[in-house]
C-alpha cells in the first residue's frame, strides 16, 4: 500500500511529476546543410512558368508573322492582281470593240456601227486608270510599261487609220486596200501590246497564288510544330514534376505509412525540393517527439494499470468485508431483537412505565438496525451476484414490482398505472428490485389527505428507453435533486417516514450496472409531486456476462434461508 500512495503524491490521485506529458513543446529542428542547396519548390514552378511563358511568346511571335504573310499574300492576290487582271481583259475587249465598230461603219456606212467603238473608247479609259492606280501601289511589277505601251499603240491606231477612215467614209469617199493593210498592221500592234499586258498579268497572278499556297502551308507547319513544341514541353514538364515533386512526395508519404502502420523505429527522411525535404525532417523530428511521449505515457499507464489493480484488489477486499460483517451482524442482532421482543411480551406490564418504554426503544432500534443491515446487503450485491444479461419484459418486472407493493398501497388507499413497457437487456431481480424502490417511494411519500397516484411510462430516446415514473406526492425541491441519489441521505425525520436512506441510492446504482442514468426531472414549482426518470440501452453493455464469486454466491443462499 505504501508503493501505492507513492504513486499518487499530487492532489486528486495524479502525478504531479507527470503533468507536464502531452504539453512539452517540439523543439525547433536545425535545418541540415544539404537543404540549403536544394530548390525550393517555388524556383521548380518557376523555371516551368519561365519555360511556359517563353515558348508562349516564340509561339505568339511565330503566329504573328505567318497570319502576316498570308494576309500579305491573299491581299496581293485577290486586292491587287485579281482587279489588274479583270481590268486588263476588260482593256483587251473594249480595244476588240473599238476595232470591229470601226469594221462594221467601213463596211456599212451606218452610224450605229459606231456606238461600240465609242463605248469601247470610254471603257478603255476606265480600264487603264484602274491599271495607272493598281500600278501606283507598286505591288505589280512592270505594270505601267505594259499599259503605256498598249495605250501608245491605240493611240496611235485611231489617229493612223480608225480616225482618218471614219472621217473619210463620212465624206463619201471610199478606202481602198491601203488602207486596211494599214489599220490590220497598225491592230496588230495594238493586240500585241495587249496580249503583253494580260500574259505579264497572269503570270503575276499565278506568282501571287503560289505565294499565297506557301505561306498556307507555311501557316500550317508552323503550327504543327508550335503543337508539337507544346506536347513536349508537357510531357517534359509532367516528368519534371513528377521527378522532382511527386516521386519524392510519394516516398515519403510511403514512409509516414510505415511509421503509421507501426514501424515506429523507421526514420523518415525527405527527398526532392527543399520544401519536401524540411517537412520529412519535420515529421521524423515529430516521430521522435511522439517516441518520447509514447515511452513517458507507457510508464504512466503501467503506473495507473499497477494502480488500478490494487484499487481492484481494495474495492474486493472492501465489498467482501461489507458482506460478511453485515453478514456475520445478523446473528447478534437476531439475538438481540428476539430475546428484546421476548422480554416485552413476557414482562410487557409487570415493570413500570420507563422499563416499557426502554423495551419498546430496544425492540425497534434492532428491527430498524436489521432493515439497515438488510439494506446494506442488497446494496452491497448489486453486480455481484447476477449471472449475466438476458432480455427482460420490463411489464411483467414491473408488474411484479408493484404486487410487491400492493400492502403500502392499500394502506394509502393509492393508484398504480403501468404503461406499456418494453423489452431490455438486464438482470431481472435488480429492474424489480428498482420499479419497487421507486414505486414504494412514491406511495411512501404520499401528501396527506390526497389519494396517491403513481404512473409508470416509456419513451424511445436515441440509445434505448427512457423510463418515467411520476407522482402527485409531496415533491422534491430542486436543491436536493443530486443529493437524494446519496446513500444514507434523508430529506425528513425519521418518526415522518420510515426508511434507512438507501433506497433511491440503490436505485441509482442498479441503473448505472445497467448503464443507464437516473434523475430527478424538476418541473414547475406550481406543479406538485416528483418526476423520476431513467434511461436503459437497448443494446447490452460489453462484458455483461458476469458471474458473482461462488463462495459469496453461497454465503448469500445460506443467509437467505436464515434471514
Amino acid at each position: 500500500m505504501k508503493e501505492v500512495r507513492d504513486g499518487r503524491q499530487g492532489r486528486g490521485g495524479r502525478d504531479d511529476r507527470d503533468d507536464t506529458v502531452g504539453r512539452r513543446p517540439l523543439r525547433p529542428r536545425s535545418r541540415r546543410p544539404d537543404e540549403a542547396r536544394r530548390w525550393q519548390l517555388s524556383r521548380v514552378f518557376g523555371v516551368i512558368a519561365g519555360v511556359a511563358g517563353l515558348l508562349a511568346i516564340v509561339a505568339v511571335v511565330l503566329a504573328t508573322v505567318v497570319l502576316v504573310r498570308l494576309t500579305d499574300a491573299r491581299s496581293t492576290l485577290l486586292d491587287r492582281v485579281g482587279p489588274a487582271v479583270r481590268a486588263g481583259q476588260q482593256l483587251s475587249a473594249a480595244l476588240v470593240d473599238q476595232e470591229t465598230g470601226v469594221r462594221g461603219f467601213d463596211m456599212t456606212r451606218g452610224e450605229e456601227f459606231l456606238d461600240p467603238y465609242r463605248d469601247g473608247i470610254t471603257a478603255e479609259q476606265r480600264s487603264v486608270a484602274v491599271l495607272r492606280e493598281l500600278d501606283a501601289s507598286g505591288q505589280i511589277d512592270g505594270l505601267g510599261a505594259d499599259v503605256a505601251d498598249v495605250e501608245a499603240a491605240a493611240v496611235a491606231w485611231r489617229a493612223g487609220y480608225a480616225e482618218p477612215t471614219i472621217a473619210a467614209l463620212r465624206s463619201g469617199a471610199v478606202t481602198g486596200p491601203a488602207e486596211a493593210e494599214r489599220g490590220r498592221v497598225l491592230f496588230d500592234q495594238v493586240r500585241a501590246a495587249s496580249t503583253n499586258l494580260l500574259d505579264d498579268l497572269e503570270t503575276e497572278r499565278v506568282t501571287a497564288r503560289e505565294r499565297l499556297e506557301d505561306a498556307a502551308r507555311f501557316v500550317t507547319a508552323v503550327g504543327i510544330a508550335i503543337a508539337v513544341v507544346i506536347a513536349i514541353f508537357l510531357v517534359a514538364a509532367g516528368i519534371a514534376l513528377r521527378r522532382a515533386v511527386l516521386a519524392p512526395i510519394s516516398r515519403l508519404a510511403a514512409q509516414v505509412r510505415g511509421v503509421v502502420s507501426g514501424d515506429v523505429g523507421r526514420t523518415v527522411e525527405g527527398s526532392g525540393p527543399r520544401e519536401i525535404a524540411e517537412l520529412g525532417a519535420d515529421v521524423d523530428a515529430m516521430r521522435v517527439h511522439i517516441l518520447g511521449e509514447l515511452s513517458a505515457l507507457q510508464q504512466i499507464n503501467r503506473r495507473l494499470d499497477e494502480q488500478a489493480r490494487e484499487l481492484e484488489r481494495s474495492n474486493r477486499d472492501l465489498e467482501q468485508f461489507a458482506y460478511v460483517a453485515s453478514h456475520d451482524l445478523q446473528e447478534p442482532l437476531r439475538k438481540v431483537s428476539s430475546f428484546c421482543q421476548l422480554l416485552q411480551r413476557r414482562y410487557g406490564g409487570q415493570l413500570d412505565e420507563h422499563a416499557d418504554q426502554y423495551i419498546e426503544f430496544a425492540v425497534d432500534g434492532a428491527q430498524r438496525m436489521q432493515r439497515l443491515i438488510n439494506d446494506l446487503l442488497a446494496f452491497s450485491r448489486v453486480g455481484r451476484t447476477t449471472a449475466g444479461f438476458v432480455p427482460v419484459e420490463l411489464d411483467a418486472v414491473a408488474r411484479a414490482a408493484v404486487a410487491s407493493q400492493e400492502r403500502a398501497r392499500i394502506e394509502a388507499d393509492g393508484e398504480i398505472v403501468v404503461g406499456e413497457l418494453p423489452q431490455v437487456p438486464g438482470d431481472a431481480a435488480l429492474l424489480q428490485q428498482l420499479f419497487a424502490n421507486l414505486v414504494g417511494n412514491a406511495l411512501k411519500f404520499h401528501r396527506e389527505g390526497v389519494r396517491p397516484e403513481v404512473h409508470v411510462n416509456a419513451a424511445p430516446v436515441d440509445d434505448g428507453w427512457e423510463i418515467t415514473v411520476r407522482d402527485n406526492g409531496i415533491g422534491i425541491e430542486p436543491e436536493y435533486a443530486d443529493k437524494v441519489f446519496v446513500i444514507f441521505q434523508r430529506l425528513h425525520a425519521r418518526d415522518m417516514y420510515a426508511g434507512t436512506g438507501i433506497g433511491l441510492a440503490l436505485a441509482k446504482k442498479i441503473v448505472e450496472f445497467h448503464r443507464g442514468r437516473i434523475w430527478v426531472d424538476i418541473g414547475p414549482r406550481d406543479e406538485p409531486g416528483t418526476t423520476i426518470r431513467l434511461t436503459l440501452p437497448t443494446v447490452p453493455p460489453a462484458g455483461s456476462v458476469t458471474t458473482g464469486d461462488p463462495a459469496l454466491a453461497g454465503g448469500v443462499a445460506a443467509e437467505k434461508e436464515t434471514v
